[in-house]
């Protein structure tokens, strides 16, 4: 089952926390202005209301408890429709397991070995322009970002304050050497 998603607030070139949505907004909250808060997985900017207490704030932002539903609810199973062409309902019955088994190894495999390295691109050249748009190097750490250089990136990076290099790498995951 997926976690909720992470955050993360800065408050110039300085990352405060990182985090659930509820306790970010605490964070941008008892930071004062100014704070960019990005969404870790595509790395946009996003707007929080923080007006009120740490309690009235961490209401607004904590996820309802999901009421039951359909399916296997205590392994996250959630139940929606697939629609597919005859032969691929043929192809999904002929499998072990059946359908959901089949389209969930699928899914994982593909997840496994190939992970969408253009959203984490684009979500690391979010934070990127957001917090170092007007940084000396910019645009050649952009050209970097963008063909896969890792090394190149990171030398491009070398002057920036550590919080913001260390967060753009942060999206691009362990495995950001596409250049090959």
């Amino acid at each position: 089952m997926d976690s909720e998603p992470l955050y993360v607030v800065f408050q110039n070139a300085k990352r405060l926390a990182v985090g659930s949505l509820a306790e970010i907004a605490i964070a941008a909250r008892h930071a004062g202005d100014p704070v960019l808060i990005f969404n870790r997985s595509t790395g946009k900017v996003i707007d929080l209301d923080l007006r009120g207490d740490d309690e009235t704030i961490r209401a607004r932002y904590t996820p309802e408890p999901e009421t039951a539903r359909r399916g296997r609810p205590k392994l996250g199973v959630v139940a929606r429709e697939v629609t597919l062409l005859p032969r691929h309902w043929d192809w999904l019955a002929q499998q072990p397991g059946g359908a959901s088994v089949t389209l969930r190894k699928l899914i994982d495999a593909a997840r496994k070995d190939g992970p969408d390295l253009k959203a984490r691109t684009t979500a690391a050249y979010n934070v990127m322009f957001a917090l170092a748009g007007d940084h000396t190097g910019f645009e050649e750490a952009s050209r970097a970002l963008f063909a896969g250089d890792r090394a190149a990136l990171t030398a491009r990076m070398d002057d920036w304050p550590a919080d913001i290099s260390d967060e753009v790498i942060n999206y691009l995951g362990a495995d950001q050497s596409h250049s090959q």
